[in-house]
């Protein structure tokens, strides 16, 4: 591990972060969960809104996928995903739910601005609640060109994640 140059947790905590917080709307999945705590680290993104049933770490089943990065990633639990989205308005962020609907940005078209952003994963059947779409200031498609018009969550956190990060490191 020396040789991969990776940092201590105290190094990580204090290291600056991008300005992207993933918001977990009723994910049913600690698999899900702890993945997407492992993506959040890896991207350094600022942090994870954990909402309604979502589950919570400590659990073994988080843990089991997120391999430690349940206590580099720093995160917060909400008992709805309205109330996380509220809360991140109030703080400056932009809202994007991950979801097809009329009108979504495809990924590859997405201009992210100069803003602190937040981006809304639903439910594993779901999606994105109807009443959080809402209140986001839009929606984000990602192209999917085969017979199946899904992905699974920790997927698409990654794809998404990994697109929004990129513009991050290229300014």
């Amino acid at each position: 591990m020396d040789e991969l140059g990776r940092m201590s947790v105290d190094e990580f905590k204090q290291a600056p972060k991008n300005p992207v917080m993933v918001l977990l709307d009723n994910i049913r999945s600690m698999h899900n969960v702890g993945s997407v705590f492992r993506t959040a680290d890896a991207f350094l993104a600022e942090g994870i809104c954990l909402c309604g049933y979502t589950p919570q770490p400590p659990h073994r089943d988080i843990h089991k996928t997120a391999l430690g990065a349940t206590e580099t990633v720093d995160w917060m639990y909400f008992p709805t995903t309205l109330e996380a989205v509220q809360a991140l308005k109030e703080r400056g962020y932009l809202i994007y739910a991950v979801e097809q609907t009329e009108g979504s940005i495809s990924l590859e078209k997405f201009v992210s601005v100069d803003s602190k952003i937040a981006v809304v994963f639903g439910n594993e059947v779901e999606g994105v609640n109807s009443e959080v779409i809402k209140l986001c200031d839009g929606c984000i498609e990602i192209p999917q060109l085969g017979m199946k018009h899904s992905l699974n969550i920790s997927v698409a956190a990654g794809i998404v994640l990994w697109e929004i990060i990129k513009r991050f490191m290229n300014k």
